[in-house]
């Protein structure tokens, strides 16, 4: 059973390695408007040519913005309009068809309020923790102690329309961005040129800002640009700084849906748990980590082995005394449906930080 079933899970593993930078370059954004001409409709679009004509101007425009991505556009941009009086909610009829769509970053409407916001982050942090989805949001001013929230600061938008956008407006811009930045890149320091000014910070309060958890944009004396890509996590228990790197998180976000998707499509249910087989599943992960670190996006000090630690837990739990045994007979041991592994992995951040010495 183990020998027909190796070649599928090897060839799983390799085909998400193989995509992992590609995927990365094109994401897909979700976007929640009002509009009262589409009340309650959705759409998936490939390309701004096909946004309803029926929507207003100002939506179109939001949407045309969401669609000028970074490096590249994104690949969809999911719409789903409430009408113009709907309140975004717990339980709301919006939240509930984004559930059932993949999706990479969220964005609201142009008049979201502090509440809602609050209500997104809260749906976004639980579709995370409790069905594995590797939701993001970007959310106007809120302090959300989050990895999977980015907290955009910015006001005094201006790209030569009467009024100037608030934060709200262009959070689907920015998502857009974030959308369209490969893994191999971070979103520091990314122009805007469709931005004329913005309301401009001290480098004191840019640093302050970046310092909380805010991302933020500035000019620098030639153009606008976006500051340090940072989400809103500033609490750190249990894990480290780069949490706070919006680069990172995507990194970590793209393996962890690699693995779960390829072990749940080839090796749950599909081979027997016996020691060997559970190397074959070491060994497919490690071929997978080793092209990621091959195109550059971790490096190749990775490790990925059974988790000694946790299954002597699990053993000892279940009443086989493990005293006098070594760490191999641990490793071969027998743990039912249970296979209990450990990946160590260190991601390649952007050049970010720079200093030059000149002397005379």
């Amino acid at each position: 059973m183990s020998t027909l079933a190796m070649p599928s899970i090897n060839i799983a593993f390799q085909q998400a390695a193989s995509t992992a930078l590609a995927r990365s370059q094109k994401g897909t954004v979700a976007l929640i408007l009002r509009d009262a001409a589409l009340a309650d409709k959705t759409y998936t679009l490939t390309a701004p040519s096909q946004i309803p004509s029926e929507m207003g101007t100002a939506n179109q425009a939001a949407v045309r913005r969401a669609f000028l991505g970074y490096e590249k556009p994104p690949k969809k941009v999911l719409l789903y309009i409430t009408d113009v009086d709907d309140v975004i909610a717990a339980g709301c009829a919006a939240l509930n068809w984004l559930a059932t769509q993949q999706f990479d970053y969220l964005a609201g409407p142009a008049d979201l309020t502090a509440t809602e916001a609050g209500v997104i982050k809260t749906w976004i942090v639980t579709q995370r923790s409790d069905n594995h989805a590797v939701y993001k949001a970007v959310l106007p001013g809120l302090a959300a102690d989050s990895e999977a929230i980015v907290n955009f600061a910015a006001g005094g938008i201006d790209i030569g329309e009467t009024e100037k956008l608030t934060a709200a407006a262009y959070c689907g811009r920015m998502a857009g961005l974030l959308a369209g930045t490969p893994m191999r890149i971070s979103a520091t320091f990314a122009p805007l040129p469709e931005v004329r000014d913005v309301d401009r910070l001290t480098e004191a309060a840019l640093d302050a800002a970046v310092g909380t958890g805010q991302m933020v944009l500035f000019w620098d004396g030639e153009k606008v640009k976006t500051g340090r890509a940072v989400n809103s996590l500033t609490t750190i228990t249990g894990k480290s700084d780069k949490w706070k790197k919006i680069k990172i998180v995507e990194l970590l976000d793209i393996v962890q849906h690699d693995l779960r998707l390829a072990i749940d499509d080839n090796y749950i249910g599909k081979m027997a748990n016996t020691y060997e087989n559970k190397l074959l599943l070491v060994t497919a992960i490690t071929d997978y980590l080793r092209s990621l670190a091959r195109d550059g996006l971790i490096l190749d000090n990775f490790t990925c082995g059974i988790d000694v630690d946790a299954q002597q837990a699990w053993l000892e739990e279940n009443g086989t005394p493990t005293v006098d045994m070594n760490e191999q007979e641990i490793k071969e041991a027998g743990t039912d449906t249970n296979v209990f592994l450990m990946v160590a992995i260190s991601p390649v951040d952007a050049i970010e930080d720079v200093t030059v010495v000149i002397r005379l």
